[in-house]
């Protein structure tokens, strides 16, 4: 409702409830394809949460930065070892992306902004962020599963 009041607010009564339909219908349609691209990479990023942590944001970037500097302790080296590998993939993939897909998916999954904040921020319309986005996520998925990395 706040969608169409702050865009929609001038229009004649009479157009509100077809408009209202089509915000709700888009909202949904974007909440479950975000699940499904979540569901994609939430296993993968689940691999690397600390076990016995009963912490609830955990973010998989946050461990990144920890793997890079060394501070994670996890009981098993080799484990540790498994996690840093992979994460060194997941930036080898997304390094090679072309730089709009690579943009417009960090924009989008990464950093959870909508298909209308990443087209301002790419400067393009909001069809070019979903088609860099789904380009990317086919070919993340395709090179990570090259290389045995799949959900």
């Amino acid at each position: 409702m706040l969608k169409l009041t702050e865009s929609y607010g001038d229009r004649p009564e009479g157009e509100l409830p077809p408009l209202f339909q089509r915000i709700l219908q888009n909202t949904i349609r974007d909440y479950y394809r975000r699940s499904r691209i979540r569901a994609t990479w939430t296993p993968l990023a689940g691999s690397f949460g600390r076990q016995g942590s009963e912490e609830d944001d955990f973010d998989i970037l946050d461990t990144a930065e920890d793997l890079g500097e060394g501070k994670v302790t996890s009981p098993l080296p080799d484990m540790q070892l498994n996690q840093k590998q992979t994460l060194e993939q997941i930036e080898v993939a997304l390094q090679s992306l072309p730089s709009r897909q690579r943009e417009a998916f960090l924009l989008r999954y990464w950093e959870e902004m909508d298909v209308a904040e990443t087209a301002q921020i790419m400067g393009c319309s909001e069809g070019s962020v979903k088609t860099h986005c789904s380009r990317a996520v086919r070919a993340l998925a395709n090179k990570l599963g090259d290389r045995g990395l799949q959900s």
